[in-house]
């Protein structure tokens, strides 16, 4: 047979431009470039050099459809977004074999189970002849080539290797992209981690800084306020410090970052939350102040809350998390100081109480041990001439007693609870003013109504001057005080119900004036002294005593007159002056006993 040299040639020539391209493709291909550009270079060379109307490639996608990612020469822009089943059409075939497939016609094939929408989309975009070829990678066909012709034709074994080739280059495009991708999500993951774990790193030096500087503090023999400011200086913001009533004792702003002053309410309201949970707790109020709050706990004891306040803003993570650790690990530390202060000061309490129990019993003189122990804390007990006894009737005397010795250091005072009643000893030039300022400051730290009562001690006899003050007190609520701060002077109308050195003097002028009516109920077991009571508290509305007393008027007039004929006068008539003030003092003297009555 005769050889056909431009024929050859022409066949060489194309053999060439085949490689050429192939080697270009397999040369992008080293780039790792983004994905989807690969695949639209793999199939523009193929176009070119197949040659048909249009060339496209389609990969399966995690739904499970098989949808189309890169075109050359379609004219349809539904056709790429068009997307049938895996296992329908010619790509169906194409992936179930893992091997090529053509068809002359698209429409008229009857060996393809055809998928409505796409056959619509074929018509559209003219699609007669196809040639699929699959994407394998791993020995999974994940994809195919297709080349397609508007008109009948067959494709040709050299057609089919050379877009098979096409293929290979894809799927390892598809491959390596894949495998960049994951490579550059895992560095990008790995940074993440590595900034968080440099920032968790951060923290947690940060934290053991705070736990280092609080324990140095500690040690230190630092107090509450300077942990509180070592926190507001660590944490920032403000911290503030509360004792178990609520009470703000120590409050501190960050020198760098300051927050404004939390409202009252607010702040009480964040520390409920934090004591009822039994854990720390993060608000925000109304005017955008963060707060956290963790209770002080000694066992079941709570001693306080400690509260850390800051502007609300963009999340801090970790180093928030870290921080409110640090506040919870400060309430450990503070709780410890607390303790060991509240230990310092009922021993110092109960010194001060010993002692002032010393020199109530065995007064008025003053052994020199007294003496000694009074000096060694700051005491000169021969100027103690002022004896004071306080009474609330919402706080126990132990409680009043605590307080009164908080007052008393100012005063170079002895306080105490002595004989069930808190009592001070104190040096006083003014003694209406200094009972007075007690009262005021025993109020303010109650929070509710108090009676101080003072009595001035003559040469050291505060065991008298702390009776006087005692009655007094106890004559000052049945006359109807109950917040009031006074000395003995002003209540000298009733002296003879406090005074015991007036016992005779009150019994006197008790027999003087209501005598025989006393009599007369202890000998008949009656009660006209309580009803005369009762009708000069009703104003002598004899209507408005018999309701009081659950009598009948006629019942009522009855006993005062029989009152009248025991005391021998008609006393609704005469001066009943005489007679009210031997009612009251006999009402009041039952009320304030003397001790020897």
């Amino acid at each position: 047979m005769a050889s056909d040299p431009a024929g050859e040639s022409r066949s060489l020539t194309r053999r060439q431009r085949e490689l050429a391209s192939l080697y270009a493709t397999a040369k992008s291909l080293t780039a790792l470039g983004e994905l989807d550009e690969v695949l639209r270079s793999i199939v523009r060379h193929a176009h070119d050099l197949i040659g048909t109307d249009f060339t496209y490639l389609s990969l399966v996608g995690a739904d499970g459809r098989l949808s189309a990612r890169a075109s050359e020469g379609t004219i349809s822009a539904s056709f790429l977004a068009a997307s049938i089943p895996a296992d329908v059409g010619l790509g169906g075939k194409v992936l179930a074999s893992a091997s090529p497939h053509w068809v002359r016609d698209y429409a008229a094939a009857a060996g393809i189970d055809h998928d409505p929408d796409f056959d619509r989309v074929v018509a559209t975009e003219g699609l007669v002849a196809l040639l699929g070829v699959p994407l394998v990678i791993r020995g999974e066909a994940v994809g195919a080539l297709f080349a397609a012709d508007r008109s009948e034709r067959s494709f040709q074994a050299e057609e089919i290797a050379l877009l098979s080739a096409f293929a290979d280059h894809a799927a390892v495009a598809l491959d390596n992209a894949r495998l960049y991708d994951a490579s550059r999500t895992a560095l990008r993951e790995l940074r993440i981690a590595y900034r968080k774990i440099e920032e968790h790193v951060a923290v947690m030096e940060r934290a053991q800084a705070s736990h280092e500087a609080l324990t140095g503090v500690v040690l230190a023999g630092g107090t509450p306020g300077d942990v509180v400011q070592l926190l507001a200086d660590q944490l920032g913001g403000s911290v503030t410090l509360l004792d178990r009533t609520g009470a703000a004792v120590a409050h501190r702003d960050s020198a760098s970052d300051p927050c404004r002053a939390p409202a009252d309410a607010d702040l009480a309201r964040a520390v409920e939350n934090a004591r009822r949970s039994g854990r720390c707790t993060t608000s925000v109020d109304p005017a955008g102040v963060a707060h956290s709050v963790a209770s002080i706990q000694a066992g079941d004891s709570y001693l306080g809350a400690l509260a850390w306040s800051r502007e609300a803003g963009a999340d801090h993570g970790v180093r928030d998390d870290m921080d409110v650790r640090t506040l919870e690990r400060a309430t450990h530390i503070l709780g410890l100081l607390i303790l060991k202060e509240r230990a310092v000061a009922e021993a110092s309490e109960r010194l001060s109480g010993e002692l002032l129990t010393e020199l109530m019993v065995g007064g008025p003189g003053i052994s020199p041990a007294q003496r000694a122990r009074a000096r060694a804390r700051n005491i000169d007990v021969d100027r103690l001439d002022l004896v004071l006894v306080a009474d609330s009737p919402t706080s126990s005397p132990t409680d009043l007693a605590r307080y009164l010795h908080d007052i008393a250091r100012d005063y170079c005072a002895l306080a105490g609870e002595h004989l069930g009643r808190a009592t001070m000893i104190l040096h006083s030039d003014d003694d209406d003013r200094t009972v007075e300022e007690v009262h005021r400051r025993l109020r303010r730290m109650t929070g509710a109504p108090v009676i101080v009562v003072g009595e001035r001690a003559v040469n050291h006899d505060w065991a008298r001057a702390f009776s006087l003050a005692g009655r007094c007190g106890a004559v000052v609520r049945a006359i109807g005080h109950t917040d009031l701060g006074a000395t003995t002077a002003r209540y000298a109308l009733y002296a003879m119900v406090f005074d015991t050195e007036r016992v005779r003097d009150l019994d006197r002028f008790i027999a003087g004036s209501i005598g025989p009516l006393l009599d007369y109920d202890r000998q008949r077991g009656t009660d006209l002294v309580g009803t005369l009571n009762a009708f000069y508290a009703n104003r002598a509305n004899v209507a408005a005593t018999a309701r009081a007393l659950h009598l009948h008027v006629n019942t009522l007039l009855k006993r005062l007159d029989r009152a009248g004929e025991v005391l021998g006068f008609d006393w609704r008539q005469e001066n009943d002056l005489e007679l009210r003030l031997g009612l009251r003092l006999h009402h009041l003297a039952a009320i304030a006993p003397a001790p020897d009555r």
